[in-house]
């Protein structure tokens, strides 16, 4: 179950300076600045520092009189903060950006993260469900975060009771990032306190909110966003039928991630969302096989694995077919943008299209409207 995927309609930023981090999270954390708002300040005045200078008098031609931009003492206590938690701060400028988020067009310009960063370049899978999650969802989605990480994959969720809490314990061992609804050093919630000391020992606790802001109900929707734009695909193992865990479902097929559920029995109404899922399309998920049968194995690109220059002269028949091999372990069923791949591979569109005609032709991949590309199962 696929949804229509659009690339990123913000161009990637270059690294940032110690003043323009500090410029660029002023503007963000200004007043009535959301994403779009600051992406389109950017555009316009090409620095961060001239959109704070413009912001005033943008917010007054737009009927806000006596506007003012986020002091700068704020933010450099916010820096502070995150120093002291030992986070650091990611702008979608620095290599350290999740760049599966890269696709979206409202993806966080910051994000703060606390733990292993190398994990967020790692290809990814979801588990999300119920807070009141039943013995049976709650041993499946450990047994799932388990397999999934012992295969490659880093397993994200949310850091919630239930499911979420499951999840992240069956992958600390192999890597699991918790999305959080509240700053990243805030703990919610505090039952879970020893698994976010684990998580960030293992793996990464990622926020978009302030530092030490307490997680509130308008927050949660947005954080959902961030787990399904980060993962391959969305699993979802108990739900109710009005959940979170649909929204991230939703905010999944909108970004052109595959959504998977688990089956539960119709009398359990923590079983309704993921039955309805299946009924609307959703891939049925009896283990962690399923969903890798589907979205193709956990191959992360090294150095070791480049693509020799266009400079190196023709490529030999064996880099052809190690080309195509590693293509076709990128793709599955889940559209992504033609773009992305590059990216994923490291390539040039000269490299890449001759490939992507062979395979295209032999019935391996499949174009789809906007520039998609898909594996024909």
């Amino acid at each position: 179950m696929a949804g229509t995927h659009s690339s990123s309609t913000h161009p990637p930023l270059l690294p940032t300076t110690e003043e323009d981090a500090v410029n660029r999270l002023r503007l963000l954390r200004s007043r009535r600045v959301g994403v779009s708002t600051y992406r389109r300040l950017l555009a316009e005045h090409g620095s961060a520092g001239a959109a704070l200078k413009a912001l005033p008098e943008v917010a007054k031609a737009a009927g806000v009189p006596d506007y003012e931009v986020c002091p700068e003492g704020v933010v450099l206590a916010e820096l502070k903060a995150g120093k002291a938690a030992g986070a650091e701060l990611l702008t979608d400028g620095s290599p350290a950006y999740p760049a599966a988020l890269l696709d979206l067009g409202d993806a966080p310009p910051l994000l703060w993260a606390l733990g292993n960063t190398a994990l967020l370049h790692k290809p990814m899978i979801a588990l999300v469900g119920a807070r009141n999650a039943s013995s049976l969802g709650t041993r499946m989605a450990k047994r799932l975060g388990e397999d999934l990480a012992d295969a490659g994959f880093a397993v994200v969720s949310g850091l919630a009771r239930g499911i979420d809490t499951a999840a992240h314990h069956g992958a600390l061992a192999g890597g699991t990032i918790a999305v959080m609804a509240g700053g990243v050093d805030i703990i919610y919630p505090a039952e879970n306190t020893r698994l976010a000391h684990d998580i960030a020992k293992h793996g990464v606790r990622l926020s978009e909110i302030p530092m030490g802001l307490q997680p509130q109900a308008r927050h949660f929707p947005v954080r959902n966003r961030v787990i399904s734009g980060l993962s391959r695909a969305v699993v979802v193992v108990e739900a109710a039928g009005k959940s979170g865990s649909l929204i991230t479902a939703r905010n999944a097929l909108d970004q052109g991630r595959d959504v998977f559920a688990v089956p539960g029995h119709p009398f359990d109404a923590r079983a309704w969302g993921c039955n309805m899922l299946i009924r609307d399309g959703a891939t049925l998920v009896r283990n962690a096989e399923d969903v890798i049968d589907a979205v193709g194995p956990a191959v992360v690109h090294t150095p070791e694995c480049e693509l020799p220059k266009p400079d190196k002269g023709p490529r030999s028949l064996r880099d052809v077919a190690a080309l195509h091999t590693e293509i076709l372990s990128r793709l599955g069923a889940a559209p992504i943008a033609e773009d992305q791949l590059l990216r994923d591979i490291n390539a040039t569109a000269t490299d890449v299209a001759p490939v992507l005609m062979d395979l295209e032709l032999e019935g391996k991949i499949a174009r789809q409207s906007g520039g998609l590309l898909a594996r024909l199962v």
